[in-house]
């Protein structure tokens, strides 16, 4: 199976799951894999692999179909030269069940899977047979797992082959540890204040793409009729205006159990969420997912869940009653309004993905601030009825809401691809390229505004609204803003984190670092070049695909009294999380987690996300610490902040930097 379907397949599967609620947890492992081998004579032996799964859970078979869930699949080492597979691998029993959610008639395991498969060893040498084998497992969410089997065939005991942390990588791993002294300085910064008010502006953006999803077509004309069932269906105002607000009070908790799997992630190593976010394969993925969604809103097609899925929520909910009933009514909204809600959530979930801090904490925040917004109305109509008299009528403006969140849709497509470019270095969307593909966007949007051409769902055509032409002049105005940054007229610091970093250039530039600095990428070699002209180590924990350390960059660091204090008394070391390159199998190693996990370090972003971990107890990016040559902490770690503060905040680290010399 292709590299490229099995990232496709995985991001189609986080992508579905993740409007499930909960997640029901039975084990660390859902499946508990054993294994037999049957010599059957002349050289041919009978491998047999179990799966013991845990009730509720779903492996799928080798055939489920292409467009479905990740089939099993077993690799066979060293095969065609050692020994040769005779016929296909065989299963046990399977169940056959057409999945709304892939469109396809999925085929998996309930309980317990086998499969068989018989070899011939060719090599009278061969003394163990290695299989690499994939699967993935199912219930209310997906896990993708990977198991490494060895069968023996001088008559010693099977076994399964784990992974090991060996005395080389032990060494290696220890060699990553830092003497520090003074660290207990680390933690007594500023950023604890800085946390909460990082939470509420992710909410106010959730907040924000949850009233822009009110006036969408699948939400707008529901305000009315559900105020309306709710104040004359009751038999006294208050009682209608209680269940109003209980209905909105549901709909907030519904959005909010949609971020609840994400923590799960917490669990599993310090490191797995910026793997998630700054994987280039994965960013290809939003990239095709924003583009689809981008053409649902032009009207090409209906983005909408299984119509069944409403309309057991709705029976549900008029069978029942009372509280629960409500409930219902509220999870019936959520279903039915996802044609215009899934692409603004998708750009929630895209947005913090973005963004420092928590990836899980932060979806909650946007996520749980969305359903506000789309609740409030509920609850403020049900109170004061006589406002509905004010909405204005639904009409074709809703159609051209819709076609500006396409375009912004489309906006966003491009940022994740660049994230992938930037990540693999590919060179493709370079920063020139990246704003004249912004620059022709803000343009076809304008000419769109100001009816030069119009798409599928727009109605007749009609005199310009006074709203739509105002938004037309702010998307020129947008243009002309990156035609001046296109030129280099103007730096484009409002953009900064969105577009790529100014040394990502068509141009050739002297440095690879921000801004033209001096930089090391290397912390050791930056070590030494500090122990050389004894200067202080500004240590910068960054990502290629990190938005806020761009703003940082070119927002703070590019301020003069800033910039001039790092180049000249300061040596930096800037340390990519998510460099992809991969290191030298002399330099790869294992690495045990806490948890006990071993993973093996095989990238220049995972060991330098790992020494991060190892060192100053952090994984999020911008994160920036001053040191001495002799690994004294001069000041608290800090992240992304205001120019005047971190100004301060080195003059501080050179203050303490001379008292250590002194």
């Amino acid at each position: 199976m292709p590299n490229m379907y099995r990232i496709k397949q995985l991001f189609l599967s986080l992508f579905f799951f993740f409007g499930l609620a909960t997640f029901a947890q039975t084990a660390d492992e859902p499946v508990k894999w054993s294994q037999e081998l049957h010599d059957l004579g002349n050289d041919e032996y009978e491998l047999t692999f179990k799966a013991a799964i845990f009730e509720g859970w779903h492996v799928y078979s080798q055939h489920t179909p292409d467009d479905g869930p990740l089939k099993t699949e077993f690799t066979f080492k060293e095969v065609g030269n050692a020994y040769e597979l005779v016929g296909a691998a065989e299963e046990s029993k399977t169940v056959t069940e057409f999945s709304d959610a892939f469109g396809v008639d999925e085929i998996y395991f309930k309980d317990e899977a086998i499969f068989t498969q018989r070899i011939k060893v060719l090599n009278k040498e061969l003394k163990q047979i290695d299989i690499n084998l994939f699967y993935q497992a199912c219930e209310d969410v997906c896990i993708n797992q990977d198991y490494d089997f060895t069968f023996v065939l001088d008559g010693g005991e099977a076994k399964l082959s784990t992974k090991t942390v060996d005395a080389r990588s032990l060494a290696m791993t220890e060699a990553l540890k830092l003497d520090l002294k003074n660290k207990a300085l680390l933690t007594q910064g500023v950023e604890e204040l800085d946390s909460d008010s990082g939470l509420w502006g992710i909410f106010g953006l959730g907040f924000l793409g949850g009233l822009i999803a009110l006036l969408t077509p699948c939400v707008f004309p529901m305000i009315p009729l559900t105020v309306s069932f709710f104040t004359k269906q009751s038999e006294n105002r208050s009682k209608g205006i209680f269940n109003a607000l209980l209905y909105g009070f549901f709909i907030v908790l519904i959005y909010f159990l949609l971020s609840l799997p994400f923590h799960l992630f917490d669990s599993i190593d310090s490191q797995i969420l910026n793997t998630i976010a700054t994987n280039s394969w994965l960013n290809i993925g939003f990239f095709v997912i924003f583009i689809f969604f981008a053409f649902s809103f032009f009207g090409y097609y209906e983005l909408t869940l299984p119509s069944s899925w409403g309309n057991k929520m709705d029976s549900a909910s008029s069978k029942i009653g009372g509280s629960i009933g409500i409930f219902f009514m509220a999870l019936t909204l959520a279903i039915v309004s996802f044609s215009c809600t899934g692409p603004i959530l998708g750009l929630l979930l895209g947005g913090t993905v973005l963004s420092e801090g928590d990836l899980a904490t932060n979806l909650s925040a946007a996520i749980t601030g969305f359903g506000f917004a789309l609740a409030l109305p509920f609850a403020l109509f049900a109170l004061f009825p006589s406002w509905l008299n004010s909405l204005p009528k639904s009409g074709g403006w809703m159609t051209t809401v819709k076609v500006v969140l396409g375009f912004v849709e489309l906006a966003f497509a491009f940022k994740f691809l660049s994230n992938a470019d930037l990540v693999g270095h590919w060179g493709i969307l370079k920063r020139e390229i990246f704003i004249g593909i912004w620059l022709l966007l803000a343009l076809l949007l304008t000419l769109y505004l100001f009816g030069v051409f119009r798409f599928p769902h727009d109605g007749p055509k009609q005199k310009l609204a006074t709203g739509r032409k105002l938004t037309g002049v702010l998307s020129l105005l947008f243009s002309v803003y990156l035609g001046l940054g296109l030129a280099q007229v103007t730096d484009m610091k409002l953009l900064s984190g969105l577009l790529p970093p100014d040394f990502y250039s068509v141009y050739e530039k002297e440095s690879d670092c921000p801004l033209g600095l001096d930089c090391y990428k290397d912390f050791e070699t930056g070590l030494q070049e500090a122990k050389k002209q004894n200067k202080p180590i500004l240590l910068d924990f960054t990502g290629w695909a990190c938005a806020n350390c761009r703003k940082m960059e070119e927002n703070v660091w590019s301020e003069a009294e800033i910039f001039a204090i790092i180049n000249e008394e300061y040596i930096l070391i800037s340390l990519y999380v998510d460099d992809r390159k991969a290191l030298s199998s002399e330099e790869q190693f294992n690495f045990q987690y806490e948890s006990g996990r071993i993973k093996t370090m095989e990238t220049i972003g995972e060991k330098w996300g790992t020494f991060q971990t190892i060192n100053f107890n952090a994984a999020s990016q911008p994160y920036y610490v001053l040191l001495s040559p002799d690994l004294e902490v001069l000041n608290s770690a800090i992240q992304s902040t205001d120019a005047e503060t971190y100004l301060d905040w080195l003059n501080t680290g050179l203050q303490n930097f001379i008292k250590t010399k002194n």
